[in-house]
């Protein structure tokens, strides 16, 4: 059985840390607390589950913390948590599995993070980190804000998943603001971004409704040809939000239609196109985007997956499409696919109970 050791920065996270260091209490064979300046009851809490809380000064730099919390690991393998993370009871089953079976060629494994899940319990949004590496590679953090991890070597990637819990934490003015005015110190500096700078500079003023602001930036990084594959797709996607919330609807499809540039459709690229087309009732049109969602394989990509624009939605707008078009074979054949994926759905429940009167008037007829 491998040893970990588990690794987090926190500040002000009396809300939430103990229901974090409960989830994987017995996990890891140490636990590390870099503790960023916190002036509640943190470090208490903290108290109760280590004895390895350390201070670091804030500088402004998230890899700078990361990379401190790690200097101080001891055990075969690191795995960083946030404060608002949550290991479930049955990835944590995983997780033990992983730790017992777990070779030592082994470099780095990647999990899910899913940021959120829907009221039925399925996952909304997810994409792969790497949470697990070789205390003995080093691997670094890089960047000030949004901080990635660099890894190399024998990569394993796990279905294993945790959950980014940002919903249940009270987040002040100052806090959701604090990534935005990093980067703004950073230009008053006079820094020179980086790609990956550019499109997280343009993610934050996208979040804060800076919306002519980020489409310059987004537009910037895509024009500097240097990013991540999935950064690229992901601008473009934004970067048609942006357009969206503008009212420039021909600049969103074309931002939306420029992802393609760089990878295969994805399924929420697919999706929003097939939406424009119903939009404007051109449904054999929209049809074909639904159904290209529907068939990608998404299952090994990194980047952000939203679950429902790969399984039920474009089921479900398929179904209206054909009923437009006077399918009635097809239409009630993908609202039985949307019901697989989610049959307690209001809309999906409204269609059962219209295909169900269509069948009894079919009957009597």
């Amino acid at each position: 059985m491998r040893s970990f050791s588990i690794c987090m920065i926190v500040k002000n996270e009396a809300d939430i840390l103990e229901e974090t260091l409960e989830s994987v209490k017995g996990v890891g064979d140490e636990i590390i607390i870099v503790d960023t300046g916190s002036t509640d009851n943190t470090k208490d809490i903290a108290k109760k589950y280590t004895d390895l809380i350390f201070d670091f000064k804030w500088i402004d730099d998230f890899a700078a913390a990361r990379n401190a919390s790690y200097s101080y690991a001891t055990k075969d393998y690191i795995l960083f948590m946030d404060a608002d993370d949550f290991l479930p009871d049955e990835e944590r089953a995983k997780l033990l599995q992983l730790k017992k079976n777990l070779d030592m060629s082994v470099d780095a494994v990647s999990m899910f993070t899913v940021t959120g899940v829907d009221e039925f319990g399925n996952p909304i949004f997810k994409f792969r980190r790497h949470r697990l590496v070789k205390r003995s590679n080093h691997f670094k953090w890089h960047g000030s804000v949004h901080e990635y991890l660099e890894v190399g070597g024998n990569i394993l990637h796990s279905d294993i998943y945790i959950l980014h819990r940002k919903q249940k934490k009270k987040i002040d003015k100052e806090r959701r603001r604090r990534n935005l005015n990093i980067y703004e110190k950073k230009l008053k500096r006079g820094d020179v971004f980086s790609p990956r700078d550019l499109f997280y500079y343009a993610n934050e003023l996208k979040d804060h409704g800076k919306f002519q602001k980020a489409v310059e930036q987004y537009t910037k990084f895509l024009n500097s040809r240097e990013g991540w594959v999935e950064d690229n797709i992901r601008a473009c996607i934004y970067l048609a939000d942006c357009h969206r919330s503008l009212g420039n609807h021909l600049e969103e499809m074309e931002a939306l239609a420029k992802s393609i540039v760089f990878d295969i459709p994805r399924p929420e690229v697919s999706c929003r196109l097939g939406d424009m087309y119903k939009e404007k009732n051109m449904f054999d049109k929209a049809i074909i985007w639904y159904r290209l969602a529907i068939e990608i394989d998404v299952s090994d990509l990194l980047g952000f997956q939203y679950e429902q624009y790969s399984t039920w939605y474009p089921h479900l707008q398929i179904c209206v499409c054909y009923w437009h078009i006077g399918n009635k074979e097809l239409s009630f054949y993908h609202h039985q696919k949307a019901k697989e994926y989610r049959p307690d759905d209001k809309r999906i429940q409204y269609n059962e109970q219209f295909f169900k009167k269509i069948e009894e008037n079919d009957a009597e007829g």
